[in-house]
C-alpha cells in the first residue's frame, strides 16, 4: 500500500497476503474435512455438503481422465447457467489436472466454435438446454473440435420440494441422449471412477476466461493457480468473510468476479452458497430471507431492478451486512435507496478478465460513491500518460497499469497481443487496461473514459470488432460499423449502423437484422438497434470513422 492509501486501509488488514503454496482443488479437500456435512451450495431448497461435492467432483475427474482422456495442462470448455453442476464441473476439471475454459452461455454455436477451436478444446460439459448449440462442433471430421460431450439436466439436482419460482430451463427433465461422444451427467456419476494422483501446482494453469478487445475474436487469459488463488483469498480477507457467511451467487460464475467471489471464495473459507441460474428479483429476495444470506454480490442493473419494485418489498433481507459488485458504476439515487432499506453502503470494485477479478476495491469502512476504489494486496496501480507511460498528477486523466499476483501470464496462443498488452515501468511488468482515469488526493481512483474501444452493457463488456464480424455473416450486410447508444436501464447499449448489398436493398429490414443477431450471437452483444445507412465515413487508409460515428451518436444524446 503507499503512503497515500495507508489512512484509509481497511482497518486490521495488513498490507501484503502471503499466497497459499497449493493448488485451487486443495481448497475443496481441506473444506471437506473441516465441515463435512455442512451444506456449501444451496440451489432450490436442496443442499449439496462439502464432503457431497468433493465426491462427486472426483467422480467427474475420474470420468474426464479415464474416458475423456484428458491429461494435465489440456484446455476443458465449460459452457452452462450458474448450477451445482457449473461449480462440480470447474472443480472437477482442476481434479484432472486440467484447466478450466469458462464460456458465457448465451454464446450461440459460431462464438462457440472459436472458443473450442483456439483452446484445442476436446472435451465440454454442457447443459441439456444448450446441447443444441454446441452439438455442431462435436467432432468435424477432420480430426478438430469437441470429442467428448458430458451433458447435464439441471433438475437432477431438484431433490427437494421447493415453493421458489423455478425456470422451465431448470425443472426440464431428462432428455435421452444416444449420440456416439455424449453422456448424461448421471451416467457419469454412476461410473464411479477414481481420478489419477493430483499434480498441479501454484504455477501451473488453472484457468483461460475469455476476453475480446479491439481485433475481433476472444483471446484466452492464461492464469495459473496462484493468481486464482490470490483473488479469491483476498476479496475473502477484505470483506472479512468466515465459514459463516452465507452467499447469494446471481453473478455468472464463468465471469471473473463471480468465479471469485461466489464460487471460489466461499469454498476456500468453508461458506455456504445460495445458487440462482438466472436473474430474479423475487426469488433473491425469498432466498435472502430464507438463508440469512449475508453476503451479496451484485451488479447495478440488478440491484436497479431489486429496488425500483414493490414486490420484493415484504421480504426481510435485514440479515445483508454486504453488498458489493462492480462492472458498471452504480448510480447515486440507487445507492443512496440501497442505504435507505439496509444502512449498508454499495461497495464498488474494479478488476478485468486479465486480473481474475479485482485489483482495485473500495474501503468497506470507507468507500466513496461511482468510484473503482483503491488498490489491494500488493498491487502496483498507476495512472499514466498513454503515450509516455510517465504517471500523471492528482486529478489528471491518465490509463490505469497494474501490476501484481493476479495478473495473467498473457493471452493464450498469442504472443503478440501479450506483447502489446504489457509495458515495463522502472523495472516492473505492468498490464495495461485500456481505461482511462484519475486519481484523488486519498488516492482512490475514478473512471474517466476508455481507451479502447469498448460498450458497457449492463457490466458486460461488448467489443464492437467482435460483433461486426459476426455480423460480417449476414449476406445482406456489406459494411457495419458497431457503436454504443444511450439506453435507461443498462447503461448503454449496442447499435449497428449496416449498409446493405444493393442486392438486398428492400429485401430486407433493420428488424430482420436485430432478429438474425439475437439468434447467432449472445443476448448481451446482440444489436438492440440497427440503422441502415447508405454508406460510412473513411480514413485516408480506408478504415471506417467509429469514433466520428460515436461521437454523432452521443451527440444526439445530449441535443
Amino acid at each position: 500500500m503507499s503512503d497515500r492509501h495507508r489512512p484509509h486501509w481497511p482497518p486490521g488488514l495488513p498490507a501484503h497476503l502471503t499466497l497459499p503454496e497449493t493448488n485451487v482443488w486443495f481448497n475443496a479437500e481441506v473444506s471437506a474435512a473441516r465441515f463435512p456435512d455442512k451444506p456449501y451450495i444451496v440451489f432450490y431448497d436442496t443442499a449439496i455438503t462439502f464432503r457431497e461435492f468433493k465426491a462427486e467432483a472426483e467422480r467427474i475427474a475420474g470420468f474426464l481422465q479415464q474416458e475423456c482422456h484428458v491429461k494435465a495442462g489440456d484446455r476443458v470448455l465449460l459452457y452452462m447457467q450458474n448450477s451445482p453442476q457449473w461449480m462440480l464441473a470447474y472443480y472437477g476439471i482442476l481434479r484432472a489436472n486440467a484447466v478450466v475454459v469458462p464460456v458465457n452461455p448465451m454464446n450461440r454455436t459460431a462464438e462457440l466454435g472459436h472458443y473450442v477451436h483456439n483452446s484445442g478444446a476436446t472435451t465440454a460439459l454442457v447443459p441439456q438446454d444448450l446441447f443444441d448449440q454446441i452439438e455442431p462442433l462435436l467432432g468435424d471430421g477432420a480430426g478438430q473440435g469437441l470429442k467428448h460431450l458430458v451433458v447435464a439436466t439441471y433438475s437432477d439436482y431438484l431433490k427437494n420440494p421447493t415453493d421458489l419460482p423455478v425456470p422451465d430451463f431448470v425443472r426440464a427433465p431428462r432428455q435421452p441422449l444416444t449420440r456416439p461422444g455424449v453422456t448424461p451427467w448421471t451416467d457419469v456419476l454412476a461410473r464411479d471412477l477414481a481420478p489419477g494422483p493430483l499434480t498441479a501446482g501454484p504455477d501451473d494453469v488453472c484457468v483461460m476466461p475469455y476476453t475480446s478487445g479491439t481485433t475481433g475474436n476472444p483471446k484466452g487469459c492464461v492464469h495459473t493457480h496462484r493468481s486464482v488463488m490470490c483473488t479469491l483469498l483476498g476479496g475473502l480477507q477484505w470483506f472479512n468473510r468466515t465459514q459463516d457467511t452465507v452467499y447469494l451467487s446471481v453473478l455468472p460464475f464463468f465471469h471473473v468476479t463471480g468465479m471469485a467471489g461466489g464460487l471460489n471464495g466461499p469454498l476456500f473459507s468453508g461458506g455456504t452458497v445460495v445458487v440462482l441460474p438466472r436473474w430474479d428479483r423475487v426469488a433473491a429476495a425469498r432466498l435472502i430471507e430464507r438463508y440469512r444470506v449475508s453476503s451479496w454480490q451484485v451488479i447495478s442493473t440488478m440491484m436497479i431492478d431489486f429496488l425500483s419494485n414493490d414486490d420484493v418489498l415484504p421480504y426481510d433481507i435485514s440479515s445483508l451486512d454486504g453488498v458489493r459488485g462492480g462492472g458498471a458504476a452504480m448510480p447515486e439515487a440507487i445507492a443512496h435507496k440501497l442505504h435507505e432499506r439496509t444502512g449498508l453502503f454499495y461497495v464498488e470494485g474494479y478488476g478485468m478478465s486479465e486480473t481474475m477479478a479485482a485489483t482495485h476495491i473500495n474501503p468497506p469502512h470507507r468507500p466513496k460513491a461511482q468510484c473503482l476504489g483503491i488498490p489491494v494486496y500488493d498491487v502496483d496501480a498507476r495512472v499514466v500518460d498513454p503515450a509516455t507511460m510517465t504517471e500523471v498528477g492528482v486529478g489528471e486523466t491518465g490509463e490505469i497499469v497494474v501490476h501484481g499476483p493476479q495478473v495473467m501470464q498473457g493471452y493464450w496462443n498469442n504472443p503478440e497481443a501479450t506483447r502489446a498488452a504489457f509495458v515495463e515501468i522502472g523495472g516492473k511488468r505492468f498490464l495495461r487496461t485500456g481505461d482511462l482515469a484519475r486519481i484523488d488526493e486519498d488516492g482512490y481512483f475514478f473512471m474517466v473514459d476508455r481507451l479502447k474501444r469498448m460498450i458497457n452493457a449492463s457490466g458486460f463488456k461488448v467489443w464492437p470488432a467482435e460483433v461486426e464480424s459476426l455480423m460480417y455473416r449476414h449476406p445482406a450486410i456489406q459494411e457495419v460499423c458497431v457503436i454504443a447508444a444511450s439506453d435507461v436501464k443498462r447503461g448503454e447499449t449496442v447499435k449497428a449502423l449496416v449498409v446493405l448489398r444493393p442486392s438486398h436493398v428492400g429485401q430486407v429490414t433493420e428488424q430482420d437484422i436485430v432478429a438474425w443477431a439475437h439468434e447467432h450471437m449472445a443476448v448481451y452483444k446482440s444489436p438492440r438497434l440497427v440503422e441502415f445507412v447508405p454508406s460510412l465515413p473513411k480514413s485516408g487508409s480506408g478504415k471506417v470513422m467509429w469514433r466520428e460515428l460515436q461521437e454523432q451518436e452521443a451527440a444526439k444524446r445530449s441535443g
